[in-house]
């Protein structure tokens, strides 16, 4: 009898133990998404200054300055995490081409206004980087966890569901933009 209830007990310790660790880890890709927000806030934040002193250069690249714009606004109203990853895949390609676009104009480049807000997104790019690679490891654990024998079981018992990885969305968006110093 008392065998039993000590086995018993053991496997309730257990069973709670492993709720308790998926309970974290989703908590811990729930943060990790926040930061990643906090910084995808920040450069969008950086963004008006950023266009308004383009703007007076770039006169005839309207196209990108107006996307830029509709993607910040765009940005307002996303919810989910693939929304708010597609929106930054498509700004990230956007941005790179006003950079590479901006080399054009060599007052542009001059300008330390410019440079100031150049630097300031480039740091948040580096930032929002580290924080896509941490949310991505985050949810590779907790996803983890969801698969394996015996958490999965109690995953399924208490409707744990998979979280997304933050990935490019295309190869384009993979790509690099070609600057040439020569011209």
């Amino acid at each position: 009898m008392w065998v039993a209830l000590i086995i018993l007990v053991v496997i309730v310790v257990y069973l709670i133990a492993i709720y308790n660790g998926l309970v974290a880890s989703r908590q811990k890709v729930k943060n990790a998404w926040s930061q990643i927000d906090v910084q995808l806030q920040r450069r969008f934040d950086l963004i008006p200054n950023f266009i308004e002193t383009v703007k007076g250069y770039m006169s005839h690249e309207k196209d990108t300055l107006v996307k830029v714009t509709e993607l910040r606004t765009s940005w307002a109203s996303a919810n989910t995490v693939d929304e708010k990853a597609h929106l930054n895949n498509e700004l990230s390609s956007t941005l790179k081409t006003i950079m590479a676009v901006s080399e054009n104009y060599p007052d542009l480049k001059a300008n330390q206004n410019f440079l100031d807000l150049q630097e300031e997104l480039r740091n948040t790019e580096n930032k929002i980087s580290f924080s896509r690679q941490f949310y991505n490891d985050s949810v590779t654990s907790y996803n983890t966890k969801l698969e394996v024998f015996p958490s999965n079981i109690v995953a399924n018992l208490f409707k744990f569901t998979s979280e997304s990885l933050f990935a490019a969305e295309s190869d384009e968006a993979r790509k690099n933009v070609k600057v040439d110093f020569n011209n």
